[in-house]
């Protein structure tokens, strides 16, 4: 009988790994732990986190505060390599303010996550990521020349961040020349702003009335 022996193409046990093979064979453990042994995240925390995203997992920057309970809060999905990123802005496009279940996030975002990511496969993130867009406000702030103040009115919410800026130089428009004249001694500027959700009683509907018209029933209040 014959019997042909076969050499695996393999390293042999003991044998010393190359640099640059160590370096991917860490890679790889350490995406495994980071799998395998999440960092905990509690809401309200200020730390970028690691959230699902189909098939992949992405980093994003969290909103704290900005949430309805336990069980949603806002994130904006960055690309991995934040903030050294700027070469790959052509490939990945940020989403603006998102809704994201917290059922989705895996833990605090870690570096050996990166390989996981729509960007280290070499793609855009797609068109629907599963998540709806965070809603969006605009702050109508008179500020004294020792940067101290107040808001004078808060708009909101919206869907969609250009409405915000939108109706923002809108009332912009409508303040200059006037501020001076209505409260003395402070600017007033409007800005659009994260809509802050815990807070909302304390703001007008932009979709109920004319904000023209809302700014100036505000500055009448101030003014009378």
């Amino acid at each position: 009988m014959i019997r042909r022996l076969f050499r695996r193409c393999a390293t042999a046990p003991g044998t010393v790994l190359a640099p640059e093979d160590q370096v991917v064979v860490d890679a790889f453990r350490a995406m495994l732990a980071a799998l395998r042994t999440p960092e905990p995240w509690i809401p309200g925390c200020a730390q970028d986190v690691a959230v699902r995203v189909g098939a992949y997992i992405e980093r994003a920057h969290t909103r704290p505060g900005d949430d309805y309970g336990p069980d949603v809060i806002a994130v904006a999905l960055v690309h991995p390599g934040t903030p050294h990123a700027a070469a790959y802005a052509h490939r990945y496009t940020r989403k603006g303010w998102l809704r994201c279940e917290t059922d989705t996030v895996l833990g605090l975002w870690q570096p050996a996550y990166t390989a996981l990511t729509h960007a280290a496969a070499g793609l855009d993130l797609p068109d629907d990521v599963g998540m709806s867009p965070a809603h969006y406000g605009v702050d109508v702030q008179a500020r004294h020349p020792d940067g101290s103040g107040f808001t004078l009115l808060r708009l909101g919410p919206y869907n969609q961040t250009r409405l915000a800026s939108r109706d923002a130089d809108r009332l912009n428009t409508e303040l200059a020349g006037k501020a001076a004249t209505i409260i003395p001694g402070c600017t007033v500027t409007a800005k659009d702003a994260p809509f802050n959700v815990s807070d909302h009683d304390s703001y007008a509907d932009p979709y109920d009335a004319d904000v023209a018209a809302l700014l100036a029933d505000a500055l009448a209040g101030m003014s009378g």
